[in-house]
């Protein structure tokens, strides 16, 4: 027998606590405790955090937003170009062209009031040949559609004038893209969410669940365990969470933990696939550039592109190598390989060296590896955000966030108004 609901922080308490102190053994289903939630938030990604921040705080629910790694924003959010987008490559009317110009707008708005630090340094795409031209226009023009301001063809000279070490033929100028530090912008809004209520469980993994009734119910366990599990027994959960509301944004996992979830029909949720990128830096010198610059597009990503943090150091990518044979506990726990192969260095150069010719050999250091959650493989083009409620899939109180790969630290507090939306509604 559930008992009446506890305030969030005796939840977080109690998950912890029972993760903790749970036997081992293997458990009957009618001996698995069971603890009462409001919301339930699955990933401490940006996107959750801004989820969780928007249900506390605009709403004033009880949040409790689990994960299993042992701190907030672990995965993609933290390994990213920590571009502020302004909305150009996406096609009109969709999620991603929705999201990104009006999460850009809340953005910079959070930002700049809550002492985020963020910089407003502008864009230049560059076209190279004769045939990337075309393609320049294109994107101009898709911007417009989506609402972008202030976009500009240049001519070569132009650019070149702004960027000395740049070569190009044309280039489109996009003055609202930008760069903030992820890190702190997740600091404040777990800060935020957490000063109205929220908590946050790490080392909490949820393995599945089952809709018994009109409730969905959601099994859990402790990192520690899964961790170890044998890959051949049964996952056994440690503790039954059953919410009111649960928002699945586990990024990288999404897709997994959606297909343990008995009463889900699978014919909604999409394949997985992975785009792993590397970055590297550039050592020993001063900024070649004072704003973003990036290729045109290319399949899977948005090509080895110049991007610059707050301190102006220079880092280049990502890449795209598509990687497979990634099963559901080691995406669960964040087991990919995320090291850099100095190696793939020897790709960058001449790619680099399209648009900046300067660059000598041997100045490009290792820096860290991001990994994109694909709802596309590769040669199959790009995909659009998919965002789950009941209308979709027929379970009161569910969305599933499906692909959120870029631009989705820029349209996170979009999404999240999104999905508080079809929650509430």
């Amino acid at each position: 027998m559930l008992g009446t609901m506890k305030p969030t922080n005796s939840i977080a308490k109690a998950v912890s606590h029972k993760l903790k102190n749970i036997s081992r053994t293997p458990l009957s289903s009618s001996s698995i405790p069971k603890e009462k939630v409001d919301c339930l938030v699955i990933g401490a990604g940006v996107v959750g955090i801004a989820v969780a921040k928007e249900l506390s705080v605009k709403h004033g629910r009880e949040v409790l937003v689990v994960d299993s790694a042992p701190t907030f924003g672990t995965g993609t959010s933290s390994r990213n170009s920590e571009v502020i987008h302004a909305g150009i490559y996406y096609p009109p009317n969709s999620l991603k062209a929705f999201f990104c110009v009006r999460g850009k707008e809340l953005l910079n708005k959070y930002c700049k009031d809550h002492e985020v630090p963020y910089k407003q340094i502008g864009k230049l795409i560059v076209a190279n040949g004769l045939s990337e031209i075309p393609k320049l226009s294109a994107l101009m023009t898709r911007g417009i559609q989506n609402g972008v301001e202030g976009l500009r063809m240049m001519e070569g000279y132009e650019a070149m004038t702004l960027e000395p070490e740049l070569q190009c033929l044309k280039a489109l100028w996009s003055p609202s893209s930008g760069i903030v530090d992820s890190h702190s912008l997740m600091l404040s809004l777990v800060g935020e969410a957490e000063s109205h209520g929220t908590t946050f469980s790490y080392n909490t993994v949820v393995i599945g669940g089952h809709v018994e009734g009109s409730q969905i119910q959601i099994h859990v366990s402790g990192s520690n365990a899964i961790a170890n599990w044998n890959g051949r027994s049964e996952l056994d959960s440690e503790l039954v969470l059953i919410p009111k509301l649960v928002v699945n944004s586990a990024g990288l996992s999404a897709p997994a933990i959606a297909k343990r979830m008995k009463g889900l029909p699978d014919s909604i949720i999409p394949a997985s696939h992975y785009a792993r990128g590397c970055y590297f830096t550039l050592s020993n010198t001063k900024s070649p550039f004072k704003h973003l610059i990036y290729p045109i597009p290319e399949v899977g990503g948005l090509g080895v592109h110049v991007t610059l943090d707050l301190n102006g150091q220079v880092k280049f990518g990502p890449d795209v190598e598509w990687i497979g044979g990634i099963d559901d506990i080691p995406s669960f726990l964040n087991m990919f390989d995320y090291s850099v192969r100095e190696d793939r260095a020897k790709q960058f150069y001449p790619e680099i060296r399209k648009y900046y010719p300067g660059l000598k050999d041997g100045s490009l250091e290792p820096g860290y590896v991001g990994i994109r959650p694909k709802l596309s493989g590769p040669e199959e083009g790009p995909t659009d955000f998919v965002v789950q409620g009941e209308d979709i899939h027929g379970i009161s109180g569910l969305v599933n966030l499906f692909g959120i790969e870029s631009p989705g630290l820029t349209s996170s507090m979009a999404i999240a108004e999104n999905v508080a939306a079809k929650l509430l509604k």
